[in-house]
């Protein structure tokens, strides 16, 4: 079983900086998308920044400029780094790691963290 853990969020001001971090529980290169997802009260959960199939980078337009996914697969860790930040930006986080396909249950190859909550204040 897939486990990802996030960390990194937290209360900042607007303007500020905050980096997060997703874990893995194993080798994240066997993954064909993995990124970052948000989720803000009363809305539904929206891509903020991924990486896709052949390595490429998707980015929501809101955080075009402003943030940077990056990994590192030794330590099996993806990070997003997030610069001037809004209230808007305001959200819970989360990781997610999927594959095309199902397993032998059914079930897709479809994994997500716990999320971690990003405040900006203004």
């Amino acid at each position: 079983q897939v486990q990802l853990v996030e960390s990194g969020g937290g209360l900042v001001q607007a303007g500020g900086s905050l980096r997060l971090s997703c874990a893995a529980s194993g080798s994240i290169v066997r993954f064909n998308t993995m990124g970052w997802y948000r989720q803000a009260p009363g809305k539904q959960r929206e891509l903020v920044a991924a990486y896709t199939s052949g390595g490429r980078t998707s980015y929501a337009d809101s955080a075009k400029g402003r943030f940077t996914i990056s990994r590192d697969n030794a330590k099996n860790t993806v990070y997003l780094q997030m610069n001037s930040l809004k209230s808007e930006d305001t959200a819970v986080y989360y990781c997610n790691a999927n594959n095309p396909g199902r397993d032998y249950r059914g079930r897709p190859y479809d994994y997500w963290g716990q999320g971690t909550q990003v405040t900006v204040s203004s």
